[in-house]
C-alpha cells in the first residue's frame, strides 16, 4: 500500500486526523517535521502569508530576508501562529549586499579555468556573484554577517545556502535553457582558480593545476576546492552553535553529487539539519530520483545530522508520491519550495491532511527519523538501472517520439522502438543508440550518473 494511502487510513480509522494535530503542536524537543523555504520582504502581509503556513500543516519556515531587524519583525508574527523561523543565507553567493561588494571588493569574486572572474563576466545569470572561500576577507566578511543573524533573539537556526562553488555541471534538464551541453566539465563553467586559491594549493601540492591537461581529472585538485567551502561552513556552525542557534543547510542533491557538480561536500559539514533539494523536476523528471537521493544520504550524511528531503512543489498526487519516496526512505521530514506554490484550496487541504496523518502516524509508533518499519518501505540500495524505472523510461520514449515527429494521434500508433544497445561510457554518461522502427530514425540516448546517481538524461539524433 502506498505510504499516503496508509497514513489517511490509520488517521481516518481513529478519527484523529482534525483533532490530534489542530494545534500543529510539535515537540519542542525536536526539529519540526514540514517546512517550506520563503522570501520576507518589509512591508509584505507575512501575517497573512503566515496563516496559509499553517492551514497547510507547515511548522517552520526557511526565511529569507534582507536584515537582522526584518527578521525581528518576520519572527514576532511567525511566533504567534506557532511557527519557527530559521534564517535562510546565501553565503558564497551575494544578495542583499552584492552592488556594494561588486563595487568595493571586486577581487573577492570567484575565477574560472579561462582566468575570467565573475565582477566582470556572467556565469549563467546575472546573480551568481560567488566569492572566493579561499580570501581572508571573505571568509571574515562572512563570519562577521552570520554573527548578526545569529543575535536576532527567537531566531531557531541559521541555513545556509548557495554555499559553493558556480555549477561545473548544470541538471540536464536545465541545459536547452542555457543552450549549453555539459557532458564534461567545460572551462568557462569551471570556477576555483582565483590566483590567491591557486597560490594556497600550490603550497601544499607543489603543482599548479592549470598546467594540466585535465584539471577536472584531477583528484586533489577536486577535493582542495571542496575542503575550502568545508571550512567555512563549518567555520559558520562553530559561531551559530556558540549562539545556542541550530545549523543547517540547503545543498545539492547528494554529497557525492555535490562534490562533483559544485564542488560542495555536505556530508563533512557539521550540520544539525539538512535540506538537501532534491529537485527532481531538473534531473530526471522521475520520481524514484528522490528515494534514490535519500537512500545515499542516509548513508552519505554527517551521522549527527538530522536528514530532511527539500522538494520542488508539483501539483495532484505527484506531490505525494514524491513525498512518500522521501519518507519511505528514511527522511525525517519536507521542506518544499515553496508553500506558495499550493496554488488551490484543494491541494492545501490535501496537504494539510497529509501532514496531520504523518504527524499521527509517528506519534502512534514512536518514530523519530523515517518511519516505522511496518509503514516503510526502505530500499537497501539506490537503483542505477534506466530500464528498470518506467516512469523515466516513458518520459525517453515521448521524447524520442518527439524528435521523430511522431507525437501526433495518428503517428504515435505506428510509433515502436526497437531495441536499445550500448553504445559507450564515458565520464558520467552511459549511451545506448536506438531506432524508431516506423521511420527509420536512430537516436543516442544518454544517462549521466553524478555521484554515482542517476541523474540526469539526454535525446539527440544520429
Amino acid at each position: 500500500m502506498k505510504l499516503h494511502t496508509l497514513l489517511l487510513a490509520a488517521a481516518f480509522a481513529l478519527g484523529l486526523i482534525s483533532t490530534a494535530c489542530s494545534d500543529l503542536s510539535t515537540d519542542k524537543g525536536r526539529p519540526p517535521m514540514f517546512w517550506t523555504w520563503l522570501d520576507y520582504r518589509h512591508g509584505m502581509n507575512f501575517d497573512s502569508v503566515c496563516t496559509v503556513v499553517r492551514e497547510t500543516g507547515i511548522e517552520a519556515i526557511l526565511l529569507n530576508a534582507p536584515t537582522p531587524d526584518d527578521y525581528r519583525t518576520a519572527i514576532g508574527i511567525a511566533h504567534k501562529h506557532n511557527i519557527r523561523i530559521f534564517a535562510w543565507l546565501w553565503t558564497m553567493n551575494l544578495e542583499h549586499d552584492r552592488d556594494s561588494i561588486l563595487a568595493n571588493h571586486p577581487e573577492w569574486l570567484s575565477v574560472n579555468r579561462r582566468g575570467e572572474s565573475l565582477a566582470d563576466t556572467k556565469a549563467y545569470v546575472d546573480y551568481y556573484k560567488f566569492m572566493c572561500p579561499a580570501l581572508p576577507e571573505v571568509r571574515d566578511y562572512i563570519r562577521r554577517r552570520i554573527t548578526e543573524y545569529c543575535k536576532v533573539e527567537g531566531l531557531e537556526g541559521i541555513a545556509i545556502d548557495y554555499h559553493r562553488f558556480v555549477d561545473v555541471i548544470l541538471p540536464t534538464t536545465l541545459w536547452p535553457r542555457y543552450g549549453v551541453v555539459q557532458d564534461r566539465e567545460h572551462a568557462e563553467w569551471d570556477y576555483g582558480y582565483h590566483p590567491r586559491l591557486i597560490e594556497a594549493f600550490q603550497k601544499i601540492h607543489g603543482y599548479d593545476p592549470r598546467l594540466l591537461d585535465d584539471p577536472s581529472a584531477d583528484a586533489k585538485w577536486l577535493q582542495f576546492r571542496c575542503d575550502q567551502i568545508t571550512e567555512v561552513a563549518n567555520e559558520i556552525a562553530d559561531i551559530v552553535h556558540a549562539h545556542g542557534k541550530l545549523m543547517a543547510a540547503s545543498p545539492f542533491p547528494t554529497p557525492a553529487m555535490s562534490r562533483q557538480m559544485v564542488r560542495q561536500d555536505w556530508g563533512r559539514w557539521n550540520l544539525d539539519l539538512v535540506f538537501p533539494m532534491v529537485y527532481h523536476t531538473f534531473y530526471t523528471g522521475d520520481v524514484s530520483f528522490i528515494a534514490d537521493c535519500t537512500i545515499d544520504n542516509t548513508e552519505q550524511k554527517n551521522p549527527l545530522t538530522t536528514l530532511y528531503c527539500g522538494l520542488m512543489v508539483t501539483q495532484g498526487d505527484e506531490m505525494f508520491r514524491s513525498m512518500d519516496a522521501a519518507l519511505n526512505n528514511g527522511a525525517r521530514g519536507i521542506a518544499i519550495f515553496t508553500v506558495n506554490s499550493l496554488r488551490s484550496p484543494e491541494m492545501r487541504a490535501r496537504f494539510r491532511q497529509y501532514t496531520d496523518s504523518v504527524r499521527l502516524l509517528r506519534a502512534r509508533t514512536g518514530a523519530s527519523d523515517g518511519l516505522s518499519a511496518a509503514a516503510s518501505s526502505v530500499s537497501a540500495s539506490s537503483e542505477p538501472d534506466p530500464f528498470r524505472k518506467p516512469e523515466l523510461m516513458l518520459a525517453v520514449r515521448e521524447r524520442i517520439a518527439a524528435k521523430a515527429g511522431m507525437n501526433d494521434e495518428a503517428s504515435a500508433a505506428q510509433f515502436r522502438l526497437g531495441e536499445f544497445i550500448f553504445e559507450a561510457e564515458q565520464g558520467a554518461a552511459k549511451s545506448y543508440l536506438v531506432e524508431e522502427m516506423s521511420s527509420g530514425k536512430s537516436f543516442r540516448v544518454s544517462f549521466y550518473y553524478y555521484g554515482g546517481i542517476l541523474s540526469g538524461w539526454n535525446v539527440e539524433a544520429v
